[in-house]
């Protein structure tokens, strides 16, 4: 994980107006957000490695699945999640049809410059998406 600088840090928005703006150019929500915080991901590549830009949020005046909901934005970061190539040999589900996914075979694995370098521009895309 690589931490970027961006003028986003510690600003405000309706997590609506978030959405709507960073939705259409890719960012999702991602799957491990709480009643209080959450991150917006951006896939930047998917080969042997997902490489995400992630941008952390935070609750600033109530839960995220209230409507007019206010977050904070925190530090953007550059990650690489190594993921194992077939079946998970270490899979403790009692119904492993139901899931198959693999656990990461590192899931804070390195990053080569490129990414660092294309994560570089995802933020300077998302500070004019949503700050000008």
């Amino acid at each position: 994980m690589i931490q970027l600088q961006s003028q986003v840090v510690n600003r405000e928005f309706l997590l609506y107006d978030l959405e709507k703006k960073l939705k259409p150019l890719g960012y999702v929500i991602g799957g491990n957000w709480d009643y209080d915080h959450g991150y917006f991901d951006y896939k930047i590549d998917d080969n042997g490695s997902y490489i995400f830009f992630r941008l952390p949020f935070q609750a600033v005046d109530g839960e995220l699945e209230q409507k007019g909901v206010r977050v904070r934005l925190g530090q953007p970061f550059v990650l690489a999640h190594k993921y194992q190539r077939g079946l998970d040999d270490m899979v403790k589900d009692p119904n492993p049809l139901v899931n198959q996914f693999s656990e990461p075979q590192d899931e804070d694995a390195s990053l080569q410059k490129k990414y660092v370098d294309i994560a570089s521009n995802v933020v300077r895309e998302l500070e004019a998406t949503i700050l000008y």
